[in-house]
C-alpha cells in the first residue's frame, strides 16, 4: 500500500482528490447496494417484482443517462457535475433508508442512478486532463482506489447492518455529503476543449462524437470485455451454487474478495510490466485474451467434482481480474486518444452507455445459454462461449490496430462542428 500512496502523491492535487473521491464513492456505494434487495424484500415486505423494479430503475437511470452526464460535463465544466452527482446521491441514499412506499423508493433509486451518470464521465475526463502524458499510470492508480472501495464497502456495510439498515444508508449518505464539501473546497474548476462554444448545440456535440468512427468501432469491440467482467455477478455465482449448493453463497462472496484483491495488489505491477514490454494496443489485445481464457478451466472441470469446480472458479476470477487490470488503464487512455482530446466527457458518456447496453444484452444471452446448457447437462458450452467472446474482442482490437484506427486523432480532426475553436 505504500507504493500505491507514493504513486498517488506523484500526481497533481486535483488528480489525488479524484482518486480519493472514487475510493469513497465505491466505499459508500458497496456498503449499501449489496444489502438493498434484502431490505426491500424482507425489511419492507415488497414483492419480488417491486424489488426488481427499484433495482432496475437505478441501473437504467445510470446506464441510460451516461451520455447526458458526459455532455453536461463538457458544456459546464467537470467540477459541477461531480459535485451535483455526489449531492444527488446523498439525497438518494438517505431516502432509501427512511422511505417505505414504492413511489418514493423508485424516486430515490432513480436519483442514485442519475448521480452516477453525472459524476462518472466527468471524473474520468478530469483525471485524464490532469494526468496529461501519464494517463495510463493515472488510470492504473485510479483503479486501485476504485477496487479498494469495492473491497471494503461490503465489509463496512455488514458491520453497520448489525445495528440497522437505516444506519447503513445514513452513513453512506454522509460519505457523499462529505465528498460534496471536499470537492467544493479543494477541486479547481476545469473545462474541456471544444464544448459550449458560441453557436454550438448539444445535437452538434453528439453528432461530432457519433461521427467519430474509430471511437465507435473501439467501443463496440470492447463490449464483450464488460460482459466477461460482469460474470463475477452472474455465471460464476450460478456455477458456485450448482456445484456447492447452499455453500455457493459463501464461495461467491469469496470470489468478490479475490477479484478486488487481485486488482488492488496487482494493478500497478501489471500496468508497469505491460508498459515496459508492450505497445498499448498489444496490452489491450493480450489483456482481453487473458480475460477470455479465464473461463477455459471451467470448460474442462467435471461438474460432479466440487473441488475441481471450486479451483476452476478461483482460477477464473484471478485471471479475469488480472486481464481486466491490464486492459483498463490502456482502454481509458485510448478513449481520450481517439477523442482527439476534445469532448472527452461526452466520449466517455457514450462509451459507458454502449458498454451498459452491451452488458444488458450480453447477460440476457448468457442467462439463456446457461438455462439451455443446464437442461442438457452441457455447462461447458457457456464457458466456451465466454472464452470465444474474449478471443473475438482481442481479435477485433488487433484488427483496429492493424488498420491504424487506434492512432490518436489530431484535435482539429474532431472539431467539425460550428463554433468550436
Amino acid at each position: 500500500m505504500r507504493h500505491v500512496w507514493q504513486q498517488t502523491r506523484s500526481f497533481p492535487p486535483p488528480a489525488r482528490v479524484l482518486m480519493v473521491n472514487q475510493f469513497a464513492i465505491n466505499l459508500a456505494f458497496y456498503m449499501l447496494m449489496p444489502y438493498l434487495a434484502a431490505h426491500l424484500a424482507h425489511g419492507l415486505g415488497l414483492a419480488a417484482w417491486a424489488v426488481g423494479l427499484v433495482l432496475g430503475v437505478r441501473n437504467f437511470s445510470q446506464q441510460g443517462m451516461f451520455l447526458i452526464g458526459g455532455t453536461l460535463a463538457d458544456r459546464l465544466g467537470y467540477k459541477a457535475p461531480i459535485m451535483a452527482g455526489c449531492l444527488l446521491r446523498t439525497v438518494g441514499f438517505g431516502l432509501l433508508g427512511w422511505v417505505d412506499n414504492l413511489p418514493a423508493l423508485i424516486a430515490a433509486s432513480a436519483a442514485t442512478g442519475f448521480a452516477g451518470a453525472l459524476f462518472n464521465p466527468a471524473v474520468r475526463a478530469y483525471l485524464a486532463a490532469e494526468a496529461g502524458e501519464r494517463r495510463v499510470d493515472a488510470f492504473a492508480v485510479f483503479n486501485v482506489h476504485y477496487q479498494a472501495g469495492m473491497l471494503l464497502g461490503p465489509l463496512v456495510g455488514l458491520a453497520l447492518l448489525a445495528a440497522d439498515f437505516r444506519l447503513v444508508c445514513t452513513t453512506a449518505a454522509a460519505v457523499f455529503a462529505g465528498l460534496t464539501l471536499l470537492q467544493w473546497r479543494t477541486l479547481p474548476a476545469r473545462h474541456t476543449r471544444g464544448a459550449g462554444a458560441a453557436g454550438s448545440s448539444v445535437a452538434a456535440q453528439w453528432r461530432t462524437v457519433v461521427a467519430n468512427r474509430p471511437f465507435l468501432l473501439f467501443a463496440t469491440a470492447l463490449i464483450g470485455s464488460y460482459v466477461l467482467t460482469f460474470q463475477v455477478y452472474l455465471a460464476l455465482p450460478l456455477a458456485a451454487t450448482d456445484a456447492l449448493g447452499s455453500g455457493g453463497t459463501a464461495v461467491t462472496s469469496g470470489l468478490f474478495v479475490v477479484s478486488a484483491g487481485v486488482a488492488v495488489a496487482g494493478q500497478l505491477r501489471l500496468t508497469g510490466w505491460a508498459k515496459r514490454r508492450w505497445r498499448p494496443e498489444q496490452a489491450l489485445v493480450r489483456g482481453l485474451l487473458a480475460m477470455g481464457l479465464a473461463f477455459l478451466p471451467l470448460v474442462f472441470a467435471p461438474r460432479a467434482s466440487s473441488p475441481a469446480v471450486l479451483g476452476s472458479l478461483v482460477a477464473a476470477v484471478v485471471l479475469l481480474a488480472a486481464g481486466s487490470a491490464v486492459v483498463y488503464p490502456f482502454e481509458m487512455d485510448t478513449v481520450v486518444a481517439l477523442s482527439g482530446d476534445r469532448l472527452v466527457a461526452t466520449h466517455y458518456g457514450l462509451y459507458n452507455t454502449v458498454s451498459g447496453l452491451g452488458i444488458t444484452l450480453g447477460n440476457l444471452v448468457v442467462g439463456a445459454m446457461w438455462d439451455h446448457a443446464l437442461r442438457h447437462g452441457a455447462l461447458w458450452l457457456t464457458w466456451a462461449a465466454l472464452t470465444a467472446t474474449g478471443t473475438a474482442c482481442a481479435a477485433a482490437v488487433a484488427a483496429l490496430a492493424r488498420s491504424g484506427r487506434l492512432t490518436a486523432r489530431r484535435p482539429e480532426a474532431v472539431a467539425a462542428w460550428r463554433g468550436t475553436p
